[in-house]
């Protein structure tokens, strides 16, 4: 389908954050989101819903009971997790560290209908107390204009608490309602290269088709010059090394 024209610039096996159907705003089931990554010549991809905050999507029970799954059945490797909500700047998250600690790894992202936009020092605060918990491996999406941040304060705190930092391939889209990502992810990026930190590269798909689509984060990473040795993405045993905390 897209494996040459997606993976021209950038060598990219993985895909990390994505939604089905029980996110309530996603139109796939997993088996069709699979079939996504498949075609997109992923080696490792993770599903990752919403968490119980965002009007629509899972109760806790539902990933509770990821333990059903037969992994066995998909021709990749999948990982089950959740995309968390961070609900205020002391980073509280809507979904226990108990029942986190069962996932094969946790998302913390800010969204609109979860967090009320505070000064830039009281969000980078809620990220910054967000990968305290040890659940907490990656940070999706940190480039909302809407929730402004000291990137150089998020930077060295991933680097501190070994957290992963997440380039959102859907925040680059010109539809996009994340304004300002280009710019936020340049600054982001640069600290990144400074304080050598590595990022993942995801898609955030809500659409099977969408799965493994990352020509405009690699369009970005390009112009700056980025490391390809800070991706991730690059490599499936990497990425599992980085998911360990």
């Amino acid at each position: 389908r897209i494996t040459d024209r997606k993976r021209a610039q950038m060598k990219h096996v993985t895909d990390l954050h994505s939604h089905t159907i029980a996110s309530g705003h996603a139109y796939n089931t997993i088996s069709e989101m699979v079939q996504g990554a498949v075609q997109a010549g992923l080696e490792l991809y993770g599903i990752t819903e919403h968490g119980p905050k965002i009007p629509g999507a899972c109760h806790p029970i539902y990933f509770e009971n990821f333990k059903v799954i037969d992994r066995s059945v998909y021709p990749i490797e999948v990982l089950f997790g959740a995309e968390v909500d961070i609900l205020d700047t002391r980073g509280h998250l809507d979904l226990p560290t108990a029942l986190m600690k069962k996932l094969d790894y946790c998302i913390a992202s800010i969204h609109v209908p979860c967090y009320h936009a505070g000064t830039k020092e009281q969000n980078t605060e809620a990220y910054l107390h967000a990968m305290e918990n040890p659940c907490i491996r990656i940070i999706g999406h940190p480039d909302d204009g809407r929730f402004p941040i000291d990137y150089y304060r998020l930077v060295r705190g991933a680097k501190e608490t070994g957290t992963i930092l997440e380039v959102n391939s859907t925040s680059l889209e010109s539809w996009s309602p994340r304004p300002g990502a280009w710019d936020h992810y340049r600054e982001m990026l640069n600290y990144c290269k400074e304080m050598q930190v590595p990022v993942v590269i995801d898609s955030d798909a809500h659409f099977y088709t969408y799965v493994g689509t990352h020509e405009n984060a690699h369009k970005l990473m390009a112009e700056i010059g980025f490391p390809e040795e800070l991706v991730l993405s690059a490599s499936a045993e990497k990425v599992k090394q980085h998911l360990k905390k």
